[in-house]
């Protein structure tokens, strides 16, 4: 059985009974492993449920005029419905992600059909006019009641709407913009990861990932286009402006609309949370934030990460409290862009430092596209909004530097290794010995030491005699490699590499292994690649 320690997320849509069964069906320790999830499920429809999260500003005001009128308004009460409906999600995750995976199949079906209502509806239903929030006048009293008209197609109705034409939002006071508008956008499109987050449970993550998320893209691109014509052929530019749920207002049957609204809303929301648990978890047990991501740490017996998900909960919570979603929507699309550029950075890295381990099948990758991803991210960012952008860049690099200065596990490796070797042997290819001129000369030391603790002194006046020349640190070990069960050398490069950083110096280390010590110089002379005018100091 899989359990919630699983990469990131153990989405299983079998029962646990089912769930244990090996794929070939035979039973016992002895079987293959359980069967693992298709292209769709594992990718497209998770992928697709967090990339239409964009429904969440294009949502309705269940408790406005046009809404249910049974609720209480106001900041407080919105404040508790959001802990509430966070309340519910963070049950479910901290129960873990099976009942999220047991649901996002259905989830993904009200979805569809409360799509196919509101493409049906721009056909099916006439013009009509409808009510919109009224707003307060200057000195507090209510202005005259104002309406926005569906008009059914029409093209003029189109050409009223091609132009920009921006406005003020009527929930946050604040006048929209390209930049505005885009931050909000944006958020449709924060998903694009969803399927790369289940590869421990994909039956071929290397074709399932590519494939199911360029399917998801696809699909959702041609939905948000068709509504975006749709909802531009047929509403007049203040019902678009004034009501941000008038697909409702629209619908052939509304309660359907709000069923698709708060399923996505949800399914987005408990998506992000457990995704953002995992990672918390991952970060918090490589300790690398030390006691302050330690509540993260905890889980339970079957390895569910639920002090991580705790701890989301409560960082979601603070977010709460911002209120209106368009108030935040900037800063949290600056966060995205923030993220997506570290990803494209790291791509770039990776190409420019030629890693055999990083191949890409993607066709149409190159460095190109990862430096424009990389220039388009920090351009928008900016556009956006300046401060959050170099507020979180600040962020970022603080990160960074506590990171670098805590060091982080050995086993990850460092790119910037590969940059620097990648970068190194390029230059070393374009040095040629022949070029060389009596001009440019400068020292090549070779320094013989035999007893290196008390030998710092003089490896600090060798390294104040090379000025700027080559200078290695050599050290013959007497012995015969074909007596030995292993090299000795090998595991005191450590050391040697210790003594250079305590002596504070520039030098290369090279050790050998050879029977006398005239051998070993020469044999040192010849492998660092010294000329034969070098300065040997035994």
């Amino acid at each position: 059985m899989a359990s919630e320690s699983s990469p990131l997320l153990a989405y299983r849509l079998l029962g646990e009974e089912e769930a244990a069964l090996p794929a070939n069906g035979v039973g016992g320790p002895g079987g293959a492993s359980a069967r693992k999830l298709s292209t769709f499920l594992g990718v497209v429809v998770p992928t697709v449920l967090s990339m239409f999260s964009i429904v969440v500003f294009l949502r309705i005001d269940a408790t406005g005029p046009s809404g249910l009128q049974v609720l209480p308004q106001g900041y407080g009460w919105n404040l508790l419905y959001g802990s509430l409906l966070l309340g519910l999600v963070g049950g479910v995750c901290t129960l873990g992600a099976d009942l999220y995976a047991r649901a996002s199949f259905l989830t993904f079906l009200l979805v569809s059909g409360s799509l196919t209502s509101v493409l049906i509806s721009f056909v099916a239903v006439g013009p009509r006019d409808i009510p919109l929030t009224p707003r307060p006048g200057l000195n507090g009293s209510s202005l005259l009641p104002r309406f926005g008209h569906f008009t059914g197609f029409n093209s003029s109705t189109l050409k009223d709407n091609l132009g920009a034409g921006y406005a003020e939002d009527y929930t946050t006071g604040a006048m929209m913009n390209f930049a505005s508008v885009f931050a909000v956008l944006f958020n449709g499109c924060t998903g694009i990861m969803a399927g790369a987050n289940m590869s421990g449970e994909l039956k071929d993550p290397s074709r399932a990932i590519p494939l199911g998320t360029i399917i998801a893209v696809a699909y959702t691109l041609f939905v948000y286009v068709l509504l975006f014509f749709l909802s531009s052929f047929t509403c007049d530019r203040t019902l678009l402006q004034e009501d941000y749920g008038f697909f409702r207002a629209i619908s052939l049957w509304p309660p359907l609309v709000l069923i698709g609204i708060y399923a996505t809303a949800l399914s987005a929301s408990m998506s992000s949370l457990i995704g953002a648990s995992r990672i918390l978890h991952a970060l918090a047990r490589d300790d690398l934030f030390g006691v302050i991501l330690a509540p993260a740490k905890v889980v339970s017996r079957g390895g569910n990460p639920w002090g991580a998900v705790l701890y989301s909960w409560g960082l979601v919570q603070l977010v709460l409290l911002a209120g209106k979603l368009n108030t935040i929507a900037a800063v949290v699309t600056v966060f995205y862009l923030v993220a997506y550029a570290a990803v494209d950075l790291s791509c770039l890295s990776l190409e420019w430092a030629s890693a055999p381990n990083f191949r890409p099948t993607f066709s149409l990758f190159s460095w190109h596209t990862c430096l424009l991803g990389v220039a388009s991210c920090l351009l928008m960012m900016f556009l956006i909004s300046p401060g959050a952008a170099g507020g979180s860049l600040l962020l970022m690099g603080l990160l960074a530097a506590l990171l670098t200065a805590r060091g982080g596990p050995s086993s990850w490796g460092y790119v910037s290794q590969a940059l620097l070797f990648h970068q190194v042997r390029k230059y070393l290819l374009r040095l040629d010995v022949r070029k060389d001129h009596v001009k440019f000369w400068r020292p090549q030391l070779l320094l013989l030491v035999g007893n290196p603790r008390g030998a710092l002194p003089l490896l600090r006046l060798a390294n104040q005699l090379k000025k700027g020349g080559l200078y290695v640190l050599g050290h013959v070990t007497l012995g015969d490699l074909d007596s030995l069960p292993s090299d000795p050398v090998q595991p005191q490069y450590g050391a040697w590499l210790s003594l250079v950083d305590r002596a504070q110096v520039k030098a290369f280390v090279d050790l050998t292994l050879s029977p006398s010590v005239r051998q070993g110089a020469q044999h040192l002379l010849r492998i660092s690649g010294l000329e034969f005018d070098s300065h040997l100091l035994p």
